[in-house]
C-alpha cells in the first residue's frame, strides 16, 4: 500500500494527523487545478479548503477504484463549479462577446508560448475557461462537463468552440 493508501486508512479511523499529512500531500496540486477554475486566488484557495473538509468528512465512500489525487480532484472540480454556479458565471451568451461566431475556426495560429496561452485563458469569461480547462486540461469529455454542470451537451460544445475562437483572439492581439 502506497503512502496516501496508509494516510487514507488512518483517516478513516479519525487520525487527524493523517488528514495533515494528506492535505500537504495534495494541497499544491488541487490548488493548482482550483485556479485553472476560479481566478481569484483567495476564492480559488477557499474552495480547495471545501473541497478537502467534503473529502474527509467523506472518505468512508472512498473504494480505491481510482487513486485518492484522482477521487480528491474530482472533488475540487465540482467544489469549484458549485462555487462558480452560486456566482451565477457558468455561461455566458453569445450577445456577451461580439464578433464570435458559433462555427469553428479553420486558422492554424500556434501561440509562441505556454505562458501566453495561460495568460490569455485568464482573461476569457469564467464559463469559457471552466469549458476549456474541464476538456482540454483535465480531459473530460462532453457528456461529463454536461452533468457536472447541468447544462445540454450542445451548450458544452458551443462554449468550447467560442472559448477557443476567443482564446486564439485574445493570444493574437496580445502580439
Amino acid at each position: 500500500m502506497d503512502i496516501s493508501g496508509q494516510l487514507v486508512e488512518r483517516c478513516r479511523r479519525g487520525d487527524s494527523k493523517a488528514q495533515f499529512e494528506l492535505y500537504k500531500l495534495y494541497a499544491n496540486a488541487m490548488f493548482s487545478v482550483s485556479c485553472r477554475i476560479i481566478t481569484d486566488k483567495m476564492e480559488a484557495e477557499d474552495a480547495m479548503q471545501e473541497a478537502f473538509f467534503k473529502a474527509f468528512d467523506k472518505i468512508d465512500t472512498f473504494r480505491n477504484e481510482v487513486t485518492f489525487g484522482a477521487w480528491l480532484k474530482r472533488i475540487v472540480i465540482n467544489t469549484c463549479i458549485d462555487h462558480l454556479k452560486r456566482k451565477r458565471l457558468l455561461t455566458v451568451s453569445i450577445d456577451d462577446t461580439p464578433g464570435v461566431s458559433v462555427q469553428a475556426s479553420d486558422d492554424d495560429y500556434s501561440p509562441e508560448s505556454v505562458e501566453e496561452v495561460k495568460v490569455a485563458m485568464q482573461k476569457l469569461p469564467e464559463g469559457y475557461r471552466l469549458v476549456l480547462t474541464l476538456h482540454l486540461i483535465d480531459g473530460y469529455e462532453y457528456d461529463e462537463i454536461a452533468e457536472m454542470l447541468g447544462i445540454a451537451q450542445s451548450t458544452v460544445r458551443s462554449q468550447f468552440v467560442r472559448a477557443k475562437q476567443r482564446l486564439i483572439e485574445l493570444v493574437k492581439n496580445r502580439k
